[in-house]
Formats: structure tokens, C-alpha cells, sequence
């Protein structure tokens, strides 16, 4: 049982009643099937293999029908669901700093040639050359990080990237509402620490800081290994004299590239610390470094003279990874300058955070059951992962609440430490004590279905896998005069 206070236990039962009444409110088409749907998936007992099956589970009082018609027919206030998550209690760093992570998870869907606007997506396999490109559809989720070593991650946002979409534009409106609903919801107010946005080398952070400027964010970024970016600009009276013949002062600095040493500057901050995983880890830090852009990519289409985006440029080499092997150095870029040895420290830590958010992934995929329905249209596979979302919610609100229910092979727990898998194993003595507003069902008997012997005559219709907007790479491509890429 929790030794915690009654309480603390009182305020969390009455946090998640709450927050299940609101989420029912959300729920605009077919709510009780799809109230019902979620807490099958809460108190099923192991993974989830079929969406059928979860109709079985006591919790779930309706049939198989009235599952799949919430799956292919309910509708959700999407709108309004992410104003309820943003308003929810949420972790926090030091000095009370939201740090939020952006990543793209796959639902593969290789074997549904009648699925509508599914996406090459990248996979990586075992060996450093496995990776592959699979059909599916590419969700980008949104969630705030918690500090220290742990497997939780709050959900904020998630969205299917279409065949039309730009990753990169769809990427920075998708940050920017969930920023403003954080504002909105008064989890961010004048005079508090920015907003910590850390993401992976599949993005380009550069891009995003200059779209997101106006907003009280800082963008950290991985990148690769391979880049060469470009120091500051000597001062005015710097470059005159050094030329004291005139000419006009250079728009960038030398070039600082990643793989020669011989082209770095002296680092103005460099910082040591003490990991227990990997042993010493060493970061050094250059202010004002920023990449030459060019009229390419994403910048195709900005009007005037492209923006010099100046950040921190962060190298961290650790002694070894987990398995005693030497590790590669990671480069990483942040939307700030004039950094403090603090600021390094917490970017490269916040940075190795964000590699919780695959415990959630995998969390959702392996236990929850995310991938698992063979769903044909995206428009229930949105629904599904919606409430996939709210299900992994419920288990955060209920984390004070759980008891740790371990097998007899496993290691006790400490409250604090139960995992989302072992917060599941005892939702269902939970859920007797909160709010449930899911109506009774009015059993109306079977349908009468197709009639025997006949077959169905209209075939589903088959979709093409990819973009469908072919982009420009460069001015030269869609002749606009007078500007040099």
C-alpha cells in the first residue's frame, strides 16, 4: 500500500476524477464507448493484443460493435483535450523550468495498401547499416520531461504528419500551440525561467529558433557530427584593423568544422562532471557559432536577407557508455548566447533526458497496445492514439496512488520509483474510487449484418505510399530573379 498522507492521497483521487470528467466533457461522438474503451486498456491484465479483446474486460460494459463504432466513428475535442492537458500539474527542474522533448514515433502499417496518406518511415535496425524506410504513419508527440533518472514523461500533444505536410513547419506550429496553452493554463508567467525545448538530429533547430523567436523558449538541439558552422563576425573596429585599407566587414566568421580541430577556437566555457553511467563527462562550449544559411530547404521561401540565427555550440564527450565502449563525442547547438557554465550543464543533461521519451514509446507500443489494431483509416488511428494518450495520463494522476503489485521474480519497488507498467497492474482497485460518467449501456441486440452467402461487392479503394507535394530545392528551381542562393 502508499504510506503516503490521506491527504495527498485525497488531493491525487480528486486530480484524476477530475481530470476523467473533463476528458468525458472532450468527447463529443459516441463518449461512452470511447470512456469505456480507455479504461479497458487501463485494467486489462498484461499487454494488449487485439482492440476486440479489450471488450471482454469487465470495465468495458459494451459489445464489439460499439468499440469499433467509437474507433471509426466517435469524434474528440481535440482542441479542448490539449487545453485540459496543459492544465494539469507538471514536473519541473530546478528553479521551476519546464523542459519539454519533440519526437516522431512510426506506427508501420507495410502490410495496409488500402490505408490512406501513410509515409515512408524511417526504422533503425540492429546493425549501424539496417536502417530501412517502412509504410506508416509518423506521429510527432510533445511532452514535458521530469528530472533525474526515471521512465515517466507527460504527454502533451500528438500529431500525424500527412503527405503534404512540411516536418519542419508542422514541427514549429506544433510547438508554438503547445507553448501558448502552457501560457494560457498559467504554467509559464513573466519572470520565470524560459521553456527548454530539446529534440534529436532529425530536426533542424535552427530553423525552428528563428520561427519561434518571439516566444520565451530555448531550443536545444542535437547535431551531426559532420556540420561546419561559422564563428562570429569580427567587430567593426576589429576588421579595420586588421584592414586598415577598408573593404566591407564579412557577414561570418571562420569556419569551425566539427571533424577539424585545428578550426576551433578556444572554448569559452568548459565544464567537468561526474556521471554515475558514463563515467566523467567533459563539455566545452562556444558562444555566437551559427550555420551559413543558404536559399535553400526551408529557407527557400524567406523574403529579404536570410537572419544570422547565433547560438551556444555544446561538444560533450563522456568516458564510455554503458557497455565500457568508448563513446563518440555528441555536438549540440542551443538557440541562446552568452551562456553560463550552468546553462552547458543543464542542456547536455536536459538533452539526455529526452531519451525517456522512448520509455514511453516503447511503454505505449509493447503494453498499451498503440500499434496493434489493424486500423484502416488515419482518422481512427488519430482517435486510438488519442486516447492512448489519455490512458498513459491516468496513469501519471494515479502514480501517488498505486501499490506496488510485482511479480515474485521482480525487485521491490520504492512508491516513488513504480514504473507506468506496475502503476497499470493496480489501476483497477484504483478505478473503483474515481469518478466514472459513462453512462449505462441500453442493450439494443446484434445487427442483422450482411445476409449469409452474399459477398461484398465494393472493394476498398488502394492509396500510394509518400509525399504528394513535390518542394523546390532551390531558388534556381522555381526561377525567382534577383536573388543568389
Amino acid at each position: 500500500m502508499s504510506l503516503l498522507p490521506d491527504a495527498v492521497r485525497r488531493d491525487a483521487f480528486a486530480e484524476a476524477s477530475r481530470f476523467r470528467a473533463e476528458f468525458y466533457e472532450c468527447l463529443t461522438g459516441r463518449r461512452d464507448a470511447l470512456f469505456e474503451l480507455v479504461d479497458a486498456v487501463l485494467c486489462a491484465d498484461g499487454a494488449v493484443k487485439s482492440p476486440v479483446d479489450l471488450t471482454l474486460v469487465p470495465e468495458h460494459r459494451r459489445g464489439h460493435g460499439a468499440m469499433y463504432g467509437g474507433l471509426n466513428h466517435g469524434r474528440i475535442d481535440v482542441g479542448r483535450l490539449r487545453e485540459v492537458l496543459a492544465g494539469l500539474p507538471l514536473p519541473r527542474f530546478d528553479g521551476g523550468r519546464l523542459v519539454l522533448a519533440v519526437d516522431v514515433s512510426p506506427w508501420l502499417r507495410s502490410d495496409a495498401p488500402c490505408s490512406a496518406e501513410r509515409l515512408f518511415c524511417h526504422v533503425y535496425g540492429r546493425a549501424k547499416s539496417a536502417s530501412q524506410f517502412i509504410p506508416g504513419w509518423p506521429y510527432s508527440f510533445v511532452a514535458v520531461l521530469e528530472p533525474g533518472a526515471t521512465s515517466w514523461t507527460s504527454l502533451l500533444d500528438v500529431l500525424r504528419l500527412g503527405p503534404e505536410d512540411d516536418a519542419t513547419a508542422v514541427t514549429a506550429a506544433q510547438l508554438r500551440s503547445v507553448v501558448e496553452s502552457l501560457i494560457a493554463a498559467g504554467q509559464w508567467q513573466p519572470g520565470d525561467l524560459d521553456v527548454t525545448i530539446v529534440m534529436d538530429a532529425g530536426y533542424d533547430v535552427t530553423r525552428l529558433a528563428w520561427v519561434l523567436r518571439d516566444l520565451p523558449v530555448e531550443l536545444v538541439g542535437r547535431i551531426r557530427s559532420d556540420r561546419v558552422m561559422r564563428c562570429p563576425a569580427p567587430s567593426r573596429e576589429e576588421f579595420h584593423r586588421a584592414h586598415p585599407r577598408g573593404g566591407h566587414p564579412p557577414k561570418h566568421g571562420p569556419e569551425f568544422r566539427f571533424t577539424r580541430p585545428e578550426t576551433w577556437p578556444a572554448a569559452a566555457i568548459t565544464t567537468a562532471t561526474d556521471t554515475v553511467n558514463y563515467g566523467k563527462a567533459e563539455a566545452r562550449a562556444w558562444d555566437r557559432v551559427h550555420p551559413r544559411l543558404t536559399h535553400r530547404s526551408a529557407w527557400l521561401e524567406h523574403d529579404g536577407e536570410l537572419p544570422i540565427v547565433e547560438g551556444t555550440l555544446i561538444r560533450l564527450k563522456v568516458e564510455h557508455l554503458s557497455k565500457e565502449r568508448e563513446a563518440p563525442p555528441v555536438w549540440l547547438w542551443s538557440s541562446k548566447t552568452g551562456a553560463t557554465p550552468a546553462d552547458v550543464d543543464l542542456w547536455w543533461q536536459v538533452f539526455l533526458r529526452r531519451f525517456d521519451l522512448e520509455h514511453t514509446f516503447r511503454f505505449g507500443k509493447q503494453t498499451l497496445g498503440w500499434t496493434t489494431p489493424k486500423i484502416r483509416t488515419p482518422e481512427a488511428a488519430d482517435r486510438w492514439t488519442w486516447l492512448l494518450v489519455v490512458a498513459h495520463t491516468q496513469l501519471r494522476l494515479a502514480r501517488p496512488l498505486a501499490a506496488d503489485l510485482r511479480r515474485p521474480w521482480e525487485k521491490p519497488a520504492k512508491p516513488e520509483r513504480l514504473t507506468p507498467a506496475r502503476v497499470r497492474r493496480g489501476f483497477r482497485n484504483i478505478r473503483a474510487h474515481l469518478a466514472c460518467p459513462a453512462r449505462v449501456p441500453q442493450p439494443r441486440g446484434t445487427g442483422p449484418g450482411r445476409p449469409p452467402g452474399t459477398k461484398n461487392r465494393r472493394s476498398a479503394p488502394r492509396y500510394d505510399v509518400g509525399k504528394t507535394v513535390k518542394r523546390p530545392e532551390t531558388l534556381k528551381a522555381i526561377g525567382k530573379p534577383g536573388r543568389s542562393w
